[in-house]
Parts: C-alpha cells; sequence; structure tokens
C-alpha cells in the first residue's frame, strides 16, 4: 500500500469511527466530510471509489440499528435466516470452499516443531497484513501496522517451527480474497492449531454468509453447546486467520457490534464493505 493509499485508508477509517460514534446523530455528508479535513465531494468520490457505495448508505449498513433490526425482524435466528436467504449467485465469496485440517496432538503440543512455515507482508482494503501458511494451508493471518511486530507475533504462535519470508501458492490463494474478481480463487485451505471447541467454532464462522451477520448465542446453539456462549466468544477471540475466518460477523445479541481483535472500527468497516460488496453483485444481477 503507497503513502496516498494509506492515507485514504486512514481517512476512510476515520470517517467510518466517527459515524458509528455518533450515528444518533445522523451527521450529514458535510459535517463527516469536514472531520476528515476533505471537501464534501471530494469525500464523497473517495468513500465510494473505496467502498463500492455512498456513505449515506454505509451508514445504514454498519449502524447499530441497522444490526438490532436484523436481529428483531426474523423469528428464526439471524444464523439460520442467513442460510434460508443466502445468495446464490457463483460469484458469491461465501460459496466458496475453505477447508480446515487441525494439527496433530503433537504438532498442537510442540508449538509447531519441525513444521516449515513461509510468510509475506500484503495489503487489503482493510490494512496491511502478514500472512503464514505450511504446507498444507494458511495457518496465520493477521493485520499489522509493523512488520517486526507481525513477524514477533506469528512466531509467538509456533515458537518451535522453521520460518521462510516467501509468498508461496497457499498464501496466494488466501489473498485473492481481496480482489474484486473471485473468479481467480481456488479452493482455500487452513491449517490452524486449536483444540477440538476452537476448531468448531471456527469451521461454523466459515458458514456465515458474506454480508449477514450472527450472534454468540447463535453460533452456541449451531455447535449444540446453547450454555457456552462465552466460551465462544473465547474461540472467536483466538481466531488466527483474520477475514477468511469471518469473526468480524458475529455481534452481540443486543445489536451492537462488540470487540474486535484487530479494532472495532476496522470490524466496522469490513461488515459495510460486505455489505456493499453484496448491494453491488446484486445490482449487477439484476
Amino acid at each position: 500500500m503507497n503513502i496516498q493509499e494509506q492515507i485514504n485508508y486512514n481517512r476512510i477509517a476515520e470517517a467510518i469511527d466517527y459515524i458509528k460514534t455518533n450515528f444518533k446523530d445522523q451527521p450529514s455528508l458535510d459535517e463527516v466530510a469536514e472531520k476528515v479535513h476533505l471537501s464534501p465531494f471530494h469525500f464523497q468520490r473517495l468513500f465510494s471509489e473505496w467502498a463500492g457505495t455512498t456513505p449515506k448508505k454505509f451508514l445504514q449498513y454498519i449502524s447499530v440499528e441497522h444490526a438490532k433490526k436484523l436481529l428483531t425482524e426474523h423469528q428464526a435466528t439471524l444464523f439460520d435466516t442467513a442460510y434460508e436467504t443466502g445468495l446464490s449467485g457463483t460469484s458469491r465469496l461465501h460459496d466458496l470452499f475453505v477447508n480446515i485440517e487441525g494439527m496433530t496432538p503433537a504438532e498442537y503440543k510442540n508449538g509447531g516443531k519441525n513444521l516449515h512455515i513461509n510468510y509475506s507482508f500484503a495489503e487489503s482494503p482493510f490494512g496491511n497484513l502478514v500472512v503464514a501458511a505450511t504446507a498444507k494451508g494458511v495457518c496465520y493471518m493477521a493485520f499489522e501496522e509493523g512488520e517486526d511486530k507481525a513477524v514477533a507475533d506469528l512466531k509467538g504462535k509456533f515458537p518451535n517451527a522453521t520460518f521462510h519470508q516467501k509468498l508461496d501458492l497457499m498464501q496466494q490463494n488466501a489473498l485473492f480474497i481481496f480482489q474484486n474478481d473471485w473468479s481467480k480463487l481456488h479452493q482455500i485451505k487452513l491449517h490452524l492449531k486449536g483444540t477440538d471447541f476452537q476448531l468448531k467454532v471456527w469451521e461454523t464462522l466459515l458458514k456465515i454468509p458474506m454480508g449477514q451477520l450472527s450472534t454468540y448465542g447463535a453460533i452456541a446453539q449451531k455447535i449444540k453447546q446453547p450454555s457456552a456462549s462465552r466460551a465462544v466468544g473465547t474461540a472467536i477471540g483466538s481466531n488466527p486467520v483474520a477475514f477468511l475466518i469471518p469473526c468480524h460477523r458475529v455481534i452481540q445479541s443486543t445489536g451492537t457490534l462488540g470487540g474486535y481483535m484487530w479494532g472495532s472500527t476496522r470490524k466496522a468497516v469490513m461488515i459495510g464493505w460486505e455489505s456493499a460488496k453484496i448491494n453491488s453483485l446484486e445490482v449487477v444481477e439484476e
């Protein structure tokens, strides 16, 4: 991401943060543009280019009231409703096959000993990230501003593994997820270190369609442990693969967005970006 793109991302993130904090006042285009030091015309154009929709529509996608509406208008859980109303186009992101292979007990216990992990740095619509993979699949993806910290955090996950800074096919397939042309996506494979419970939760997250939201309680119901909402939240907070395992699609039962490992503003941006993407696909298909 070049300097100007980083500036643009920071401005959009700041605008989203301001809208999220002040949504009850329904801030005008002029007001939000002033907060990010742009003219209304320039802000409208930049925002539309980045998000694929106008600031006004984007506000609707991420507002707390929108989330509450999604949760209260359906008698069934939102999670179940998503399956019944999911869009069926072949270009949909949630139609991808993403397979999880858990590490063996020995690999899990010894911190990745004998594992060879390639890693690289990449750009995304939501900031810079590090992505890493074993021979079996992607094992880590995280948003990081500094490369030194990114590597340190990665090695902390697998203290006994061997690391090489190298972009491989496993990583490349995963990074295609951020491109507009999803026809280039190949099957994405994940190779994750986690308990049986964590793996079950992460697999369930993969079934939430793009542009839809679920709750911690709904996830607990899906894994047939309805009283485990808190444990589900902990497992979601331990998600090692940002965006690809879509923990950003899980919100609180009250309709509030809730926390996110990589920042609540980034979570709001992701939800809005996906809603805008689905909206634009619907327009094209109509």
